[in-house]
């Protein structure tokens, strides 16, 4: 909401909407004078903004922003009731392929293509290392991105579960460098720390996230908000991995004549090990 409406506010109100999307949605439910007075603007300038964002008046912003919160903070227990209280008499497999098929569609239609580019551009520069890493559930796709960028090109690194490896990998993490992130609902702090702490050192940071927004945002040059409702007690990761397998395909076009000769040699050291069976 205030990301996507972001570039059309004035100073005072950006300077405000910084100040929301600090502690976002919780920093918005305090009074209008006290989140004035938060953001060191006048409380006319919550109130502009407010209608600025389509809403009647501050009372209806804040049941949005309440509203948000209730999803942000899900449990996969509540969110099984929820979905099974409202459950359509189809089969699971129908329901879930809409539900990701929809996901999927809102997604694509909030990625600006000028910032997937940029993002594929970044990867494929061989100048800069990039860095890889997840949360509890994510960190599965973030290996998937990272195995296939591995193969792809050198200088790539997957942080594993935990901050005990971190300040190794920090320690050579400069400007240049590009991180990607990924954290969904129920957000973590190890990542929101990690984000802190690589956008200190001057790192690019590509943020995978829900719909809502991880509070690691706030650090991140680029954003790819996924849709991840689903008929589920879990969130879908569907429209994330569609959008991490097309960043894979592109990045994969792009360095394609190194990418090639890297991969015949790894086709070499998969055919000396034995790993992959032969069919003659």
């Amino acid at each position: 909401m205030l990301n996507a409406r972001f570039d059309t506010l004035t100073r005072a109100e950006k300077q405000l909407a910084n100040s929301l999307l600090d502690n976002y949605p919780v920093s918005g439910l305090a009074s209008i004078t006290a989140i004035a007075q938060a953001a060191q603007v006048s409380t006319p300038t919550v109130a502009r903004m407010v209608q600025k964002l389509g809403f009647v008046g501050f009372s209806e912003f804040q049941a949005r922003l309440r509203d948000e919160l209730e999803a942000r903070i899900s449990n996969p227990i509540s969110k099984h009731d929820l979905w099974s209280g409202d459950a359509p008499d189809t089969h699971m497999l129908n329901r879930f392929a809409d539900a990701a098929m929809q996901n999927l569609r809102q997604t694509l239609a909030q990625i600006d293509p000028k910032d997937f580019d940029a993002i594929c551009a970044a990867l494929a520069d061989k100048q800069s290392r990039i860095y890889v890493t997840g949360g509890r559930i994510t960190r599965s796709i973030a290996e998937y991105l990272f195995t296939h960028l591995q193969m792809l090109r050198g200088g790539v690194t997957f942080l594993p579960a935990g901050d005990g490896t971190w300040p190794h990998h920090l320690l050579d993490l400069g400007a240049g460098d590009i991180f990607v992130m990924f954290d969904m609902r129920r957000y973590e702090n190890t990542v929101l720390r990690l984000a802190e702490l690589a956008a200190a050192r001057g790192a690019t940071i590509v943020l995978f996230t829900d719909q809502w927004g991880s509070p690691a945002t706030k650090h991140a040059r680029f954003r790819i908000n996924c849709r991840i409702e689903a008929p589920s007690a879990w969130d879908s990761a569907a429209a994330m991995l569609v959008i991490v397998e097309s960043l894979i395909a592109q990045v994969q076009q792009e360095t394609w004549q190194d990418s090639r000769a890297r991969m015949d040699a790894l086709e070499d050291i998969f055919d000396t090990t034995g790993l992959f069976r032969k069919f003659k």
